[in-house]
């Protein structure tokens, strides 16, 4: 899930909330959303191999 903060930059957080705090992980921030979109299918890449 990637959402834009108010200073403008991109911050890609988990898909599942974390059950200990009822919130999502942080995954990054980045400066544009191509390349958050970029980390994240690296990350559901490495998560199946």
């Amino acid at each position: 899930m990637i959402r834009k903060l108010k200073s403008g930059q991109f911050r890609l957080y988990s898909r599942k909330k974390d059950p200990k705090t009822d919130k999502r992980k942080n995954l990054g921030t980045f400066d544009t959303r191509e390349a958050a979109e970029k980390h994240e299918r690296e990350v559901q890449y490495f998560k199946r191999h």
